[in-house]
Parts: structure tokens; sequence; C-alpha cells
């Protein structure tokens, strides 16, 4: 699986990518149909402490495509979220896909 980084007035940072990859490679290795992912960080000013880091995750599958975000404190939590997003959606979508 092929994973895309695409950061917003985020320094772009090795260890954020390996977490993002860890997560994700656990996704590819229960859910194989997974062809690539797109991961936008982003940080947006607010004056709210609880929001202001942005993590979206798109995964392309056959057929469509699914999408996540979280904007939370920091782009750890956010990660997490949006990873745990789109485990469920990866969930719905192997129980409605036929295998033959």
């Amino acid at each position: 699986m092929h994973i895309n980084f695409e950061y917003k007035d985020v320094s772009a940072s090795k260890r954020l990518e390996k977490m993002v990859a860890d997560r994700l490679n656990k996704l590819e290795d229960k859910y194989d149909f997974i062809v690539t992912c797109d991961v936008y960080l982003k940080k947006e000013n607010t004056s709210s402490p609880q929001t202001g880091f942005i993590c979206e995750i798109r995964i392309h599958v056959p057929g469509t495509s699914l999408f996540a975000g979280s904007n939370n404190g920091s782009l750890e939590a956010s990660i997490a979220k949006a990873a745990s997003d789109v485990r469920s959606q990866l969930h719905r979508k192997k129980g409605k896909m036929q295998m033959h």
C-alpha cells in the first residue's frame, strides 16, 4: 500500500509519518482490499486549545474511497481518532462486499 502525505502549516515529521504508517499498515493487514491512502495533516488558527490540529485520511478501495477527519488539540490525538473512524468504515465496507 502506498501512503501519500500532505502537510499544511505543519512541518514534515518522520515520527508522525511512522505513527500514521503503523496504524494504516495494521488496517491493511486486516483489510487487504485497500489500494492507496492519502493523509492530510493541517494546523488551523483557532482560539480553542481543544482544536487546531487536523488529520484527514482518505482510503481508496475498489469502487469508492473512504474518508475520515478529526480536529483535536494535538496531531497524535487527531491521527488516532481519524484512524479509528476509518477502521469502522472499513469494517462496514468489508461486511457489504460480496466475495466471489
